[in-house]
């Protein structure tokens, strides 16, 4: 049975849709059971989506403060995109010098993709992931934050 929201519409299974803010084109996805999804879930969605600059912001300060664990998804991440094949692209897509190249790296990063799972709206759930990249057409490594419907960081991971 398919539900109806009044910002995504009729709710099946799959709703897609371009995001324009800053300089970013990010594609927003909401994949969800409308069986098991709740009309406040899907209002949390529709703020997230209102929010994407503001929560791009919150997810990359996060990035930071994980740059002193050398084991860390962000380090992993930061250490495959600088080098090897990838440090010409990524020299090139860094759009800021502070000095801090992986500050500058972090801050360059292109928010590609934002995945909504309103049916999973538990503390702790991943009520959606925010997929970052850095020269995304010419690299496949990617940085992905999930957070839950609180937005509190429930994992962030490498996907090389």
């Amino acid at each position: 049975m398919a539900i109806e929201h009044d910002y995504f519409g009729l709710i099946g299974d799959y709703w897609s849709e371009r995001k324009e803010y800053g300089d970013q084109d990010v594609e927003v996805v909401l994949d969800a059971d409308a069986d098991l999804v709740t009309s406040a879930a899907l209002d949390a969605a529709a703020v997230m989506v209102g929010e994407l600059e503001l929560i791009d912001d919150e997810l990359r300060s996060a990035f930071v403060t994980q740059l002193d664990s050398g084991r860390s998804p962000v380090t992993r991440f930061l250490r495959a995109v600088s080098s090897g094949e990838h440090a010409e692209a990524t020299d090139a897509a860094i759009t800021r010098d502070s000095g801090d190249r992986d500050i500058d790296v972090l801050r360059s990063l292109s928010l590609v993709r934002v995945d909504l799972r309103p049916d999973a709206d538990g503390d702790g759930e991943v009520f959606a992931e925010f997929e970052y990249g850095l020269a995304p057409e010419e690299v496949d490594a990617r940085l992905v934050a999930s957070i839950d419907i609180g937005r509190e960081i429930v994992d962030v991971r490498f996907d090389g």
